[in-house]
């Protein structure tokens, strides 16, 4: 039972360290550096961001899983939820 506590608390620490990954891809564009090297930099920070995300969704688990990542969908956010 331990090492699936652990086992999930590492996956919810990379989905939330996917979102640092998003957090720099928004910054770069900003940067005062060459238009090659933001791209360069921005598509690998999107790579990081998607492998860290489903990487951390294996690790929480299927059903876990899906209910962060609609937490987390903005799409989501405003919705009236059913009763």
């Amino acid at each position: 039972m331990e090492k699936k506590n652990r086992q999930i608390k590492i996956g919810i620490g990379l989905i939330l360290l996917s979102g640092v990954a998003f957090a720099v891809m928004l910054i770069i564009p900003f940067l005062e550096i060459e238009k090659q090297v933001k791209i360069v930099w921005a598509s690998s920070a999107f790579i990081v961001m998607e492998v860290l995300f489903y990487t951390g969704g294996f690790f929480v688990g299927k059903e876990l899983f899906k209910k962060y990542k609609n937490y987390l969908n903005p799409k989501t956010w405003f919705k009236k939820k059913s009763n």
